[in-house]
């Protein structure tokens, strides 16, 4: 009895010792991840975030947030981030758990989330990296945008050789790069069992490298990564200016593709973009195959939230609303399915059908960001062009079908691509009545429907305006 008592004493004094240091890591961290995330997103998931308990045998740390939602979906988005953080903050923390508030309330679950949900590590191959199980080529929608980036991942994946190496994959944030690093990750390691994957963030090479070189243990660092029959490095341009990690970077490259072992690395930024990077690192990035993932066009956003509601059947989202959506979210894809999750959670939450309205009131912050720049100017110059009349002809006085058409087709873009008022967009079309417009606007969704080539003219018109 005396050994227990003097056991609970011991570990009461070690949470009094570690709780200042928690605390003060806490803000370090944060004010981190409010900087490089930006302070909508920050406010919108992570400032309700509150440190909890430390596993002083297995040094995990709780962070709670105030709904079992909010915690899949943090774990999902910024998981490995807050992990890395607090390794590298404070190193007595060696692991994270995103748990829900305990008198959190329990709505049902939404399916993508369940689906979302990382297997026990007792069902997991420890010796395999952990890549995030939503991410598979099976659940990566494929456009015109990410085509070629997308059909050279599942090649590299799943040839017994590969024509190219390394494979450079690059886009802007939110397009669907880390989705197809573990997506090869997945498939690599099924196709052939048995060989070794590394996959790591470039930060998380540098931390580290930075680590072995402290503790003298670079033999095992270099051991480690050149030995993995595939090694995948995401955000290759964090590594910009750090030049004694971009040596140990440069010569881990040369030993993996000499080996003929398979690269792919990730950027936000083309090779020629990369600015702080060495010429050598460069050149040998430029070797392999180069992809890009473009913003995603109207279509592939659709066609990307008919894909997340397929997994969502108990949400009912009218043609419309997808419509309203991907017309509307146009930022990213990662934001896309964001908003998606959002309104499925709320509507489950609150029982109300999804419309508009309802869309509009769940994502207020959203569509205001994503408020579309197009200008009427603008319309006019393309749909002139398309037509092959006078741009003049748009404000002019003539009543010829030849112009009078593409004048409403103008008309009828300005009312759904700018947020500007009927009267407004009079006045733009030569000082015409907002009557005009309306009749234009009517007269152009009657047309759509039963002229088909009209109606590609029109899809047409929008792909070009948004892209």
């Amino acid at each position: 009895m005396p050994v227990q008592g003097g056991r609970e004493d011991s570990c009461q004094l070690a949470e009094t010792n570690v709780a200042a240091p928690l605390e003060a890591a806490w803000e370090s961290i944060r004010s981190g991840l409010r900087r490089d995330l930006g302070v909508r997103t920050f406010d919108g998931w992570l400032k309700p975030a509150e440190i909890g308990t430390l596993d002083p045998d297995t040094g995990t740390l709780d962070i709670i947030m105030p709904s079992q939602f909010m915690a899949d979906w943090v774990q999902s988005h910024f998981g490995d981030r807050l992990a890395l953080a607090w390794k590298t903050t404070l190193p007595l923390v060696r692991d994270i758990r995103i748990v829900a508030a305990a008198d959190a309330p329990r709505p049902a679950p939404l399916l993508v989330l369940e689906e979302a949900r990382p297997r026990s590590v007792t069902e997991r191959d420890p010796t395999l990296p952990n890549f995030d199980p939503r991410y598979r080529f099976e659940s990566f929608v494929v456009g015109k945008a990410n085509e070629v980036a997308a059909t050279a991942a599942r090649t590299l994946a799943t040839a017994e050789q590969v024509s190219f190496n390394p494979l450079f994959i690059h886009g802007g944030t939110g397009r669907g790069k880390t989705h197809l690093l573990h997506a090869i990750g997945h498939t690599f390691g099924e196709r052939f069992p048995g060989c070794r994957i590394e996959s790591m963030s470039a930060e998380k090479f540098m931390v580290e490298f930075i680590r072995a070189l402290k503790e003298n243990d670079t033999i095992g660092f270099k051991s480690r990564l050149r030995s993995a029959d595939l090694l995948l490095i995401d955000d290759v341009q964090f590594i910009a200016g750090k030049d004694s990690t971009q040596e140990e970077f440069f010569h881990t490259m040369n030993e993996i593709i000499g080996a003929g072992k398979r690269l792919v690395i990730t950027s936000d930024r083309a090779p020629q973009d990369l600015d702080g990077i060495a010429p050598r690192i460069l050149s040998r990035l430029s070797w392999g195959l180069v992809a890009d993932i473009n913003s995603a066009d109207f279509e592939l956003r659709y066609n990307i939230i008919v894909a997340k509601l397929a997994l969502l059947p108990a949400v009912e989202m009218p043609r419309g609303v997808i419509d309203f959506l991907a017309r509307r979210v146009t930022s990213s894809v990662r934001e896309l399915e964001g908003a998606l999750n959002r309104i499925a959670a709320y509507a489950m939450m609150t029982g109300r059908d999804i419309d508009i309205a309802f869309v509009e009131e769940v994502l207020a912050n959203v569509l205001r960001a994503n408020q579309r720049r197009i200008s009427i100017d603008e319309i006019q110059t393309q749909v002139a062009e398309h037509y092959r009349i006078r741009k003049a002809e748009m404000t002019s006085a003539r009543r010829a079908r030849e112009v009078a058409r593409p004048r409403q087709v103008a008309m009828y873009l300005s009312k759904q691509l700018t947020p500007k008022s009927l009267p407004d967009i009079g006045r733009r079309f030569g000082g015409r009545d907002h009557t005009t417009v309306i009749h234009a606007v009517r007269q152009i969704e009657k047309l759509r429907a039963a002229d088909s080539e009209l109606d590609a003219d029109i899809r047409l018109l929008t792909r070009q305006l948004e892209g």
